[in-house]
């Protein structure tokens, strides 16, 4: 398994190396939405550190049928054009996540959590003329704590104002 793991992020390094990405807003802000375990909301910025590199940073809320989080991540992604407008970006991450759990059937005890979790990011994303930018990503994450450690899988759909 961890064998092509490495396979894999060296396969991934050398492609990322590989291609040139159009120039992408020093700033962007704005909403994702997602979902893995339950519907949530989180408040996005990214910041360009480059004409084909940022990072994103994400403070959001979860609603789940035990509970609900908070949770902040941040991502490093590479971006590439694909065609005028249509970019395509991938890179890795991480974050904390803070649980109250408040379902007695669940854990016999109304309890906070807190634990950090591991990410990768890939996506799509299309940038107007004017500046709005919206994207769909795909964002498995693996969870180290006491009620999560397994592989969750967040889809978000972002909508951001370009500055």
């Amino acid at each position: 398994m961890m064998k092509r793991i490495l396979i894999f992020a060296i396969f991934l390094l050398g492609s990322v190396s590989a291609v040139k990405a159009q120039e992408i807003s020093k700033h962007a802000l704005g909403l994702r939405l997602g979902d893995d375990d339950g519907f949530g909301v989180e408040a996005s910025y990214q910041l360009g550190l480059g004409d084909s590199n940022r990072l994103e940073f994400d403070l959001g809320w979860r609603d789940f049928n035990y509970g609900d989080a908070v949770k902040i991540a941040g991502i490093y992604q590479w971006v590439f054009n694909i065609d005028k407008g249509f970019n395509w970006y991938v890179g890795p991450g991480g974050g904390l996540v803070f649980v109250d759990y408040d379902n007695d059937r669940f854990l016999r005890d109304n309890r906070s959590e807190t634990y950090f979790f591991i990410a990768g990011d890939i996506g799509i994303e299309y940038n107007f003329d004017f500046p709005l930018l919206l994207s769909l990503d795909f964002r498995p994450e693996i969870g180290f704590g006491d009620n999560d450690d397994d592989l969750d899988f967040d889809i978000g759909l972002g909508v951001r104002y370009q500055f």
